[in-house]
């Protein structure tokens, strides 16, 4: 009877490509460690959950949190401004503005929930560029507010965007899932554990004043390992991918933390950054701007790694006697294009969320420099260099663990015929 062999795999193994043992347990070990390190970390850090007083622009009249009901915008019309039934709950036909005051858009719009349900409100609002566009059947969110004298009024707070966001979300889990398969409903998995690390942890110690650098490096830490694993298995292809990402992600927050300081940047020319030094005083802008920067680099820095991974472990498959120094330059190869590809679409996504900032130099007929060295801009610039510093070095980083890790020659050509038979068995 012809005996077939099957090559040996590695418990740790993705596919049949042979692995290098005592670089797999100096990899294992090593991503032992930073676990552990992530959750003695966590322990550490872990915020107080003492409490905050809330900010004053997100008070209601009573100190508490601003509760938003829904309603529909019953007609919307220009008139006379000053009608005394701005605000109020009406049961009946809204009074007319007074005449001469001007003109305003009166909007009346139906109270759907709360304990007003039922009744009506009227909205006024100034005609003219940035004040809401009101059309009948628009779903809205209005402002209850209920004063001293338990009087209660309304006002506009944002248009209705659940089931259209709860659409986009479906659309785009249907996608990945249909396409990726368990992989991908994985990392639909994986952005959900994410989501929870940042709301659980990293806000919150944020929010306690804790060291910004520590806070983002181990929450970034914690989401990688959850992320990566889940999405491409427990496997040391995947562990390479990771300690790359990790490594970079370690530069990444030195080069933030240099740029910031070099650059002087301060975070106070975005408004939400100003609101939270104004009512959070022991939260540190400069921190929360480092922490931004960390946080940033997750996606792109995976993105690479894991591709670097997954091309030098193909490479040994396939490679029969090819050498760990050809596998590694093969795989340097294709991750250039990579970081050029990269590089240029991260520098345009940064460029993109600034265009409103650039629309606005561009007609104040300010000079070059003086545009790009104010802080709204530098901020952006520094944000994709440093981004793109991380991105280009975890190339090399990765693909030196992966080619570490791969055994050249996992597979072999088929073996030749046993005397005798005239076939070939695999």
């Amino acid at each position: 009877m012809e005996r077939v062999t099957h090559p040996h795999s590695h418990s740790f193994s993705s596919g049949p490509s042979g692995l290098d043992p005592l670089a797999a347990r100096i990899v294992v070990g090593l991503l032992a460690a930073i676990g552990l390190a992530v959750v003695v970390g966590a322990v550490w850090l872990w915020p107080s959950r003492q409490h905050v007083d809330i900010p004053m622009p997100f008070q209601n009249a009573s100190g508490g949190a601003v509760s938003t009901v829904r309603g529909h915008v019953l007609s919307s019309a220009l008139s006379d401004c000053g009608s005394p039934s701005t605000g109020q709950v009406l049961t009946t036909a809204p009074q007319p503005g007074t005449p001469g005051a001007g003109r305003c858009v009166l909007t009346l719009v139906a109270i759907d929930a709360g304990p007003n349900a039922g009744a009506n409100t009227l909205l006024e609002s100034s005609p003219g560029p940035g004040q809401p566009q009101f059309a009948a059947g628009n779903r809205i969110r209005l402002v209850r507010q209920v004063d001293e004298q338990g009087a209660t009024s309304y006002a506009f707070y944002d248009f209705e965007r659940g089931w259209p966001l709860v659409g986009l979300a479906i659309g785009f889990a249907v996608v990945i899932v249909a396409v990726a398969r368990w992989r991908g409903l994985l990392a639909l998995v994986g952005i959900v554990v994410a989501f929870l690390v940042l709301v659980v942890f990293l806000l919150p110690a944020l929010r306690d004043g804790a060291p910004a650098v520590p806070v983002a490096m181990v929450a970034s830490a914690a989401i990688l390992y959850v992320v990566i694993y889940l999405a491409h298995g427990v496997n040391l292809r995947t562990s390479a991918a990771l300690l790359g990402t990790l490594s970079a992600l370690l530069l990444a927050a030195g080069l933030s933390w240099a740029a910031i300081g070099l650059a002087h940047l301060t975070g106070l020319s975005d408004e939400q950054n100003s609101t939270v030094s104004a009512y959070l005083g022991n939260v540190s802008i400069s921190g929360l701007l480092l922490a931004g920067f960390i946080i940033g680099s997750l996606g792109v820095l995976n993105d690479v790694t894991v591709t670097q991974a997954s091309t030098v472990f193909e490479l040994a498959h396939l490679g029969g006697d090819t050498s760990r120094r050809a596998i590694f330059l093969s795989a340097i190869r294709v991750g250039r294009d990579h970081i050029a590809s990269t590089v240029y679409t991260l520098v345009l996504a940064y460029a993109g969320s600034s265009l409103p900032l650039l629309l606005l130099f561009s007609v104040a007929n300010r000079s070059l420099s003086d545009v790009l060295m104010s802080e709204s801009v530098a901020i952006e610039l520094a944000r994709s260099a440093v981004g793109g510093v991380a991105l280009a070095l975890s190339v090399p980083l990765t693909t030196a663990i992966a080619a570490v890790l791969a055994k050249p020659g996992g597979v072999s050509s088929a073996p030749a015929a046993p005397a005798g038979n005239g076939r070939s068995r695999t």
